[in-house]
């Protein structure tokens, strides 16, 4: 998060700049020449301002830089540089300017808190942990730093009392004025680690009623989606992140494991080999998928000559088998769900395999179960609109469509099936609008074959309109 103070800082320019000319105000052309220096350091200060607030990151950073070097102890232009920095996701660059800042200013709890939130995505805690202490005892209030140590406290894997004793901070910063998505976020992510997830989705519906881009709210989402089941929404999720935060670690994190809930464990380790200089967290990611990676289908089934009941083990061929073996896929996928079937992943990739084995009404019937239970899953829904179409059952399927493009209004596929569904029930102006939004939306190589056959579709329904009307 940055904090933007364009205003006030440039009132503090003003005042600086008169302070400068009675400083300076002498006739020596020495000082003639610093009052000049002066004013115009100022003036490039303003200037990058002007550009951050605009989103130009690159035009400020150019601007402070060049006011750096004719005032290279302000503060205030070190710590505005490390949020352009941060906005262009350049850590590296941000820290040394946060820590500038700091040294220029030791008290200062801005770069202080942004400074630490950077060391905690680092996985540097212990002297994340000091600043945010720091900074909590100088502003009781400041968001950033509670979402940075939420953070913390959760990847040091604090215990439950300690969490709570957040939650319950958390719940009185949230009542405040001024609560940001970021803060809503966090306490979601202190629910959802407590085992309240619905107090967390609670939460997270107010950040991104706040934010619909905040990153610490995706990720949250994300991660509730992977406990759930939810691998379609968990990948969503991820593919959105990396187009707002694509060199945040967590990102890479969630995005690398909603790839191998999706089965591409292989593309998920290709991805993380990718990252130069990883943190242990990345390290022992890789270490994970690469050893269930390494796990074939025949070794796992040989585990089952020894215990018949595990039921990972047959949650995994259930995953792994479903597109070169449907029949048997879904025979684990059904031992696995009967052993735990209040595990809703077993029951998620039961769901699946049944649509994959084209038994479309025992798997309507079980997905509408799951879904009285996770009706925002979008695994489930997306399973059940295939389902619902292959029964042709259009009008059904046009509500669990309808359902995926208000929560992914940019997910293409959804549109093309929207558009048959409503072209089979004659509703031809409706068929229309969604074959063109697919047309819009859809991605040259991968949806190929669907917008050939649009194309080839378009001129008969024109006709059909015309007829029509």
């Amino acid at each position: 998060m940055r904090y933007l103070f364009s205003r006030r800082l440039k009132l503090l320019s003003a005042f600086l700049a008169v302070f400068l000319l009675l400083a300076f105000s002498t006739v020596s052309f020495a000082q003639e020449q610093e009052d000049e220096n002066a004013q115009k350091a100022i003036e490039l200060f303003n200037r990058g301002q002007d550009a951050h607030e605009k989103n130009d990151f690159n035009g400020a950073i150019k601007f402070y830089d060049e006011a750096l070097k004719i005032f290279p102890d302000f503060p205030e232009i070190e710590y505005q540089r490390g949020n352009a920095y941060q906005s262009l996701n350049n850590t590296e660059e941000a820290e040394k300017s946060f820590r500038r800042a700091l040294e220029l200013r030791e008290d200062w709890s801005l770069p202080m808190t942004s400074l630490a939130a950077i060391l905690v995505e680092k996985g540097e805690f212990t002297e994340a942990e000091t600043l945010l202490t720091k900074a909590l005892e100088q502003d009781g209030k400041n968001f950033l730093a509670y979402s940075a140590l939420t953070e913390l406290r959760l990847r040091t894997k604090a215990s439950a009392e300690i969490l709570k004793e957040l939650l319950y901070k958390l719940k009185v910063v949230t009542t405040q004025s001024g609560a940001t998505a970021a803060i809503w976020a966090s306490r979601a992510a202190l629910e959802h680690a407590l085992g309240l997830r619905a107090d967390a989705k609670t939460s997270l519906q107010r950040a991104l009623a706040i934010d619909a881009n905040n990153k610490n709210a995706l990720l949250e989402s994300g991660e509730i989606a992977l406990a759930e089941g939810d691998n379609t929404g968990a990948m969503q999720t991820a593919n959105k992140l990396q187009k707002i935060a694509p060199n945040a670690l967590s990102v890479k994190m969630l995005f690398a494991r909603a790839l191998v809930a999706n089965g591409k464990s292989a593309e998920a380790l290709k991805f993380l080999e990718e990252i130069k200089n990883p943190p242990k967290d990345i390290i022992d990611l890789k270490n994970k998928i690469a050893a269930t990676n390494a796990e074939n289908a025949a070794d796992l089934e040989k585990q089952l000559e020894k215990d018949g009941k595990n039921a990972a083990v047959l949650g995994r061929l259930c995953n792994l088998l479903r597109v070169e073996n449907p029949p048997k896929a879904l025979e684990y996928c059904k031992r696995a769900y009967d052993i735990e079937s209040q595990n809703l992943n077993h029951a998620v990739g039961f769901g699946a395999a049944l649509v994959q084995a084209k038994q479309y009404d025992a798997a309507v019937n079980l997905l509408r179960n799951i879904l009285q239970y996770a009706p925002d899953n979008s695994t489930v829904r997306a399973n059940l609109a295939t389902a619902l179409f292959q029964l042709k059952r259009y009008k059904e399927a046009i509500v669990e469509y309808n359902w995926l493009i208000e929560k992914t209004p940019d997910l293409a596929i959804a549109y093309y099936f929207l558009a048959i569904s409503h072209d089979y029930l004659e509703k031809y102006l409706d068929a229309m609008a969604n074959y063109q939004q697919f047309l819009k939306l859809a991605d040259a190589e991968k949806n190929k074959l669907e917008i050939e056959k649009v194309k080839l579709r378009l001129p008969t329904l024109e006709k059909l309109l015309k007829s029509k009307k």
